[in-house]
């Protein structure tokens, strides 16, 4: 089976992204961004939500085009629309089954879990994301997307790797329990 890895950076008060998404903040030079970079190479799918998707726009990503061009790409989202030709599935309804589905497919790479919080609070309720890989950065944002939503049931973490770098950023692994569920994800 693979993984869904949710790899993010992160503030210290746990904000993935300040108001109106402003990720301006977040340190984007570096050793951490360097491995993460490197981390992106083993992913073979991408997840992420509408807004996490068309925050690219801005960075001049056309829509329907992928972001990560070696990974496949879904977007989860009832209203994203984009052209007949687009390069990227989107997931309209039951995204936890259709993420069931893709970690049972039989490919290499793991399945990169890109946001935003919403949807990652949605994956971890239902017991999918197996891997956390947080990118502290030195900044308080006081508000926005927080790393899980609103969610308040999530599965236990277990520490796996600890990285500093000297930017500040403090890159935390951990592998997430899902003790309650059965073979099917279902709780």
């Amino acid at each position: 089976m693979r993984a869904l890895i949710y790899d993010v950076a992160i503030s210290l008060d746990g904000f993935i992204a300040g108001p109106g998404g402003d990720a301006s903040r977040f340190l984007a030079e570096g050793p951490h961004v360097t491995a993460y970079h490197a981390r992106l190479q083993t992913y073979s799918t991408v997840v992420m939500g509408r807004s996490t998707y068309e925050f690219g726009y801005a960075f001049g990503l056309k829509p329907g085009d992928r972001a990560y061009p070696h990974m496949e790409h879904w977007i989860a989202s009832s209203r994203l629309e984009l052209p007949t030709s687009s390069a990227v599935a989107v997931i309209r309804n039951d995204v936890p089954a259709r993420v069931r589905a893709l970690k049972s497919e039989a490919k290499d790479g793991g399945i990169y879990l890109c946001g935003g919080g919403h949807l990652a609070g949605q994956l971890a309720g239902a017991g999918l994301i197996d891997r956390l890989v947080l990118k502290v950065n030195p900044i308080l944002l006081g508000d926005g997307v927080r790393l899980f939503g609103e969610t308040s049931s999530l599965p236990a973490a277990t520490l796996t790797r600890c990285v500093a770098y000297d930017s500040g950023v403090v890159e935390l692994e951990y592998a997430l329990a899902h003790p309650d569920l059965n073979d099917n994800g279902i709780g």
